[in-house]
């Protein structure tokens, strides 16, 4: 700088800004209170790990008529998963922990108001040893024979 003379002018840039830093709360406040246009958009479902993700339209669906209703678990597949449940000394607690599933889900399929989902439901007749699904209910399942 001891070189530069009278008549020499030297211009000193900002870098732009990153667009981290653009997306900061702190960058989103300064230019609300500016007045700049700031859009703001929330996607569905992010940073949610959801296995059975349930869209918007089920509610809708379940507001709608009776003939466009989601099918429901059946009492009597309720009252299976009860009494295997406790044939093997488990709580449903523990059944949930098993099939890696919340206490809730197994609440809810004993009660009948889950929706069947055969994921589930499979894990739950693997842990369990009985059938849930198909015409014979309630029977052991045979592990590797097929007819």
């Amino acid at each position: 700088m001891a070189d530069a003379g009278w008549d020499e002018v030297t211009y000193l840039r900002k870098k732009a800004p990153k667009s981290s830093h653009l997306k900061s709360s702190q960058a989103v406040n300064s230019a609300m209170r500016t007045g700049a246009a700031v859009e703001t958009s929330k996607k569905f479902t992010a940073s949610t790990n959801k296995q059975h993700v349930i869209t918007k339209d089920t509610a809708k669906l379940d507001r709608e008529t009776e003939e466009l209703h989601h099918e429901r678990v059946s009492l009597e597949v309720g009252k299976l998963i009860s009494q295997g449940r406790i044939e093997k000394k488990m709580t449903q607690k523990e059944l949930a922990t098993k099939i890696n599933e919340k206490p809730q889900v197994i609440n809810d399929y004993e009660a009948g108001r889950a929706i069947p989902n055969n994921q589930v439901l499979g894990k739950i007749e693997r842990t369990l040893g009985i059938k849930l699904r198909g015409k014979d209910k309630g029977k052991p399942l045979a592990f590797g024979k097929k007819k």
